[in-house]
C-alpha cells in the first residue's frame, strides 16, 4: 500500500490516509479552527492568493486551505480509492 495524493489544486497536493476532514470555510467555528491553525503556524495556505473554498483538516492538527470547492476535493479522493475487497452478492431470494 503506497501514499496515495490527492490534488488540492495549483500543483499542491495532500496525502488521502492523512486527511480527516474536507469543510467548507464560511462556518464560524470553520473560521476560528483557521484562526487557531495560524497563530498556532499549523496552517498551510494553498490556494495561492484565490479565495479558500476549502479548509482540509490533517491527523497532523495541520489546516490546509484550498482554493477549490469541497465537492470537487472529495470527488477526487473518490477517484482514486481502491475498489472495496468484499462486495457483497445479490441474492435471488
Amino acid at each position: 500500500m503506497g501514499i496515495r495524493l490527492i490534488n488540492i489544486g495549483f500543483g499542491n497536493f495532500v496525502s488521502a490516509q492523512r486527511l480527516i476532514s474536507i469543510v467548507s470555510p464560511d462556518a464560524a467555528p470553520v473560521k476560528r479552527i483557521v484562526q487557531d491553525a495560524r497563530e498556532n503556524k499549523t496552517l498551510v495556505d494553498a490556494s495561492c492568493g484565490r479565495r479558500t473554498r476549502a479548509v482540509l483538516v490533517m491527523d497532523s492538527g495541520h489546516v490546509v486551505l484550498s482554493a477549490l470547492q469541497p465537492e470537487t476535493v472529495a470527488h477526487r479522493l473518490d477517484d482514486g480509492r481502491e475498489p472495496d475487497t468484499c462486495e457483497e452478492e445479490e441474492s435471488d431470494e
